[in-house]
């Protein structure tokens, strides 16, 4: 299951999965594109690894990892709690 986190100013999502039974969360990046309808690619943390990139440029990557990386600690909270909408003392 996903979980909506995060939308930017400039269309783009970002939602993320439950906590894997191996600490890892996949945090999907999906941004509106006129040309090829979606750019996509997934970063799965705490490594910041990315995979499946398609269409964004190295620049718009580090971008979104810089924007990952600052609410990561909020991401794996929300991944063990059922995402945004179930996490408590908010």
């Amino acid at each position: 299951m996903m979980y909506p986190f995060m939308t930017l100013s400039d269309g783009t999502e970002i939602v993320h999965s439950e906590m894997k039974p191996d600490g890892r969360v996949k945090v999907y990046v999906e941004k509106p594109d006129d040309e090829a309808f979606f750019r996509n690619a997934v970063c799965w943390l705490p490594g910041y690894q990315w995979e499946d990139n398609h269409g964004f440029t190295g620049e718009e990557l580090e971008r979104y990892e810089e924007v990952i990386r600052s609410t990561a600690h909020l991401i794996l909270e929300f991944s063990q709690c059922g995402g945004f909408a179930h996490a408590s003392n908010l």
